[in-house]
């Protein structure tokens, strides 16, 4: 169930960060309207992490289309390059 809060509660913060924990944000309302979402750092470098890989997952399939798919052995090719450089 998500913890829904006035902005005007930061007031008395420690009151609205014990609310805050792994997996459970709170979210901030301004005049009745979500505005802010506090959440755990841990939570927030994750949710980071897999918007960043949905990125270069779609670069890579656009890539793909518009050049052309490369092979399974040309892929090991680079990717043993990489390594060795």
């Amino acid at each position: 169930m998500p913890i829904i809060k006035p902005v005007s509660d930061l007031r008395n913060y420690p009151d609205v960060l014990k609310n805050v924990g792994e997996g459970s944000p709170v979210y901030l309302t301004k005049n009745g309207t979500g505005r802010y979402v506090l959440m755990d750092i841990q939570d927030y470098g994750r949710i980071e992490s897999v918007l960043r890989l949905a990125y270069e997952l779609q670069r890579g399939k656009k890539s793909g289309e518009t050049q052309g798919w490369i092979s399974q052995e040309e892929m090991m090719c680079h990717f043993k390059d990489r390594v060795h450089a």
